[in-house]
């Protein structure tokens, strides 16, 4: 019985090794299963819009641009890409590789860009500021951008110029965009929303289509960032190069807000947070900082500084946002008036040793709001490095 069970598997097993001898695929048709797999069609998009805003908030123009990028699960079987869109009118499309050489130029000539683009910056401010003081510096440092920008490009070598000619030929020679490219840029003229769709053909001809609704946003101003004079209490930062750490914070009436901070002063950098002074609050408590500054109605910033406090008894410091309606510092420390504050003590403090702080607050409806310094009695406290951002 064994011996007829040992013939019989071995049978079978020649059996298999014959019907798998006949599957070749040198013979069309012979022994291949019918591939039904579609493409699975998919991409990604980038929003790289831009746009520029006049100081009064008036759009000077905008581009809406979308990076778009193919994708399937058949990369290997040579797919072929077919975009549409809709609604179509006004729609372009960019070949990819435009924005990437333009940037390669400006790395080329990184000197010449910056000088640009800071004397673009400056040029901007100009129309909407009142101060006529700033306007003249302003104005004269522009000037003096002018010169140092025409140095910059006398001073460009014979092979920058030759690798920044090269890449405007290469510009010049780009392909023009097709909806057949898998890697594209659409260019939208207006926001609104667009039916993006898909389409994947692999090598065998089989196809399948994906699409996606993509909402073009209209653009907006950027929020600028609060200006904050003399941040950091130095001398010669103002913006005519004057003042002596204390001219932006000083109150507009001593008797109704209280003196202005003293200074402390370091001989070395490294010392304090930022530069070589620090606001110094004696501990009588007396003395107050003072700043309004702009700000956009809606809009939440975060307000950073350091502190500092000695440790001979208790004492602390606070930094506060208030309202532009206080009119004195008794107003100021009525609970309506205060926007944001945060009080710090120098319990576990070790002296001469500066912690930073952040204070978040929103605008509400106001256009601008105090930053108000002060110090209960008790010990010496310090302020430095003030600094503000914009919350996104």
């Amino acid at each position: 019985m064994k011996k007829y069970l040992y013939n019989l598997k071995y049978l079978v097993l020649g059996i298999i090794v014959s019907l798998t001898s006949c599957v070749n695929d040198d013979l069309p048709d012979v022994g291949d299963l019918e591939d039904f797999t579609s493409p699975t069609p998919f991409y990604n998009l980038t929003d790289v819009s831009s746009s520029e805003f006049d100081c009064n908030d008036v759009e000077l123009w905008a581009k809406y641009e979308f990076n778009f990028q193919a994708g399937s699960n058949l990369a290997v079987n040579g797919t072929q890409y077919d975009w549409s869109v809709t609604p179509s009118d006004g729609v372009t499309i960019i070949n990819k590789d435009l924005p990437i050489l333009q940037q390669s130029i400006d790395a080329q000539l990184a000197t010449v860009v910056a000088l640009e683009k800071e004397i673009a910056k400056l040029e901007f401010k100009i129309p909407c500021e009142s101060n006529t003081a700033k306007v003249a510096v302003l104005e004269a440092t522009i000037a003096d951008l002018k010169v140092q920008l025409e140095t910059a490009k006398s001073e460009v070598t014979e092979e920058v110029a030759s690798n920044v000619s090269d890449l405007e030929t290469q510009i010049a020679n780009l392909d023009a965009a097709t909806f057949q490219d898998r890697e594209l840029i659409f260019s939208f003229p207006n926001p609104g929303t667009y039916t993006v769709g898909l389409t994947v053909t692999d090598n065998l001809g089989k196809s399948a289509y994906t699409e996606k609704l993509v909402t073009v946003i209209q653009a907006v101003p950027t929020i600028p960032v609060p200006e904050i004079g003399e941040p950091s209490f130095d001398d010669g930062t103002l913006f005519d190069g004057t003042g002596d750490g204390r001219d932006s914070w000083r109150a507009p009436s001593s008797s109704k807000w209280g003196s202005v901070f003293q200074i402390n002063t370091k001989s070395e950098l490294g010392i304090l947070p930022d530069g070589y002074q620090a606001a110094k609050f004696p501990a009588d408590g007396t003395r107050v900082g003072y700043q309004e500054i702009e700000v956009t109605p809606g809009a939440e910033y975060v307000l950073s500084y350091f502190s500092a406090l000695n440790v001979d008894a208790y004492g602390d410091i606070t930094v506060s946002i208030i309202s532009p309606n206080a009119t004195t510092l008794a107003e100021a420390k009525l609970a309506d008036n205060i926007i944001a504050t945060r009080t710090e003590n120098n319990v576990g403090r070790v002296k001469d040793v500066f912690k930073k702080h952040a204070i978040t607050f929103e605008a509400g409806d106001h256009e601008s709001v105090i930053i108000l310094l002060t110090n209960s009695p008790g010990v010496e406290g310090r302020l430095d490095a003030f600094d503000i951002i914009v919350k996104q």
